[in-house]
């Protein structure tokens, strides 16, 4: 069995910045240990496997240790595959089908636009465990579906900080968000989610969702730029629309990798 693998940086038009992620787009199912041992030999944050289904995609993302419901960078790289490589025309929208229901992408010049779910997060009191990890003023604290988010006031601890993961793995959750207000942009943001093997993200689409409401009603804009204050960085372009945001990123491809494995 041989299959093409593409390495996708996305939320960047550099190469060597934003977040990687691998791409396969399969001709018929696979099985999902396969899956996941692809995903675990690419060793990136996530790698997405597509299968056509009429004018749609099924779209499955896996980190090197499990499957998630929802992943940003990795859907924006296999929007701009799709687009690349010719398996949708230029001016189509890029339709997935997935765990976090129908996720939609468009090509707007040189960016490409997402639809994904607005994950609102709600409030809670400060765990004494966070405090540990965290010290800094903590202006908000909450939850989504899937992360802690938590607000600080000092935009230059965000960029210096140095989290013990082990004390990240220990909160219940996928992982944990850290935003503050930006002097460059509406906001910056980290993510960290050792539970799922990814210590820290570098650009998180999903992350996103969470953020894009939470800062809407916080600035009252539904227009925003922010940016992923990791070692590689990453700029999105993001918009709030009640139940929806569009997250907004670029992509560059990096590489083909033909992948051989056991079968026929």
């Amino acid at each position: 069995m041989t299959l093409k693998m593409y390495q996708v940086d996305a939320f960047t038009e550099s190469p060597f910045h934003g977040n990687p992620a691998g791409v396969c787009v399969l001709e018929q199912p696979m099985a999902d240990d396969l899956m996941k041992s692809i995903a675990a030999e690419m060793n990136l944050s996530e790698t997405a496997f597509l299968i056509q289904e009429g004018t749609e995609y099924r779209l499955r993302w896996f980190t090197p240790r499990v499957e998630v419901d929802l992943c940003g960078h990795a859907t924006l790289a296999s929007a701009h595959i799709l687009w690349e490589r010719g398996f949708l025309n230029q001016d189509s929208m890029a339709v997935f089908q997935t765990r976090s229901g129908q996720l939609t992408a468009v090509k707007q010049k040189n960016w490409i636009v997402m639809d994904f779910p607005a994950l609102s997060p709600i409030e809670y009191d400060v765990p004494e465990a966070l405090s540990d990890i965290i010290k800094s003023d903590i202006i908000y604290f909450g939850k989504s579906n899937f992360d802690w988010i938590v607000e600080v006031a000092d935009e230059d601890f965000v960029k210096r900080l140095q989290p013990d993961f082990s004390q990240i793995q220990r909160l219940p959750a996928r992982g944990l968000i850290i935003t503050s207000r930006s002097r460059q942009y509406d906001f910056i943001s980290r993510f960290f989610a050792p539970a799922v093997g990814v210590n820290e993200d570098p650009v998180t689409g999903s992350a996103h969702s969470v953020l894009t409401p939470y800062w809407a009603e916080k600035l009252g804009k539904t227009e925003m730029s922010a940016y992923q204050a990791s070692e590689r960085g990453g700029l999105l372009r993001l918009s709030h629309h009640g139940t929806r945001v569009g997250i907004g990123g670029q992509a560059v491809t990096m590489m083909e990798i033909n992948f051989i494995g056991e079968g026929e």
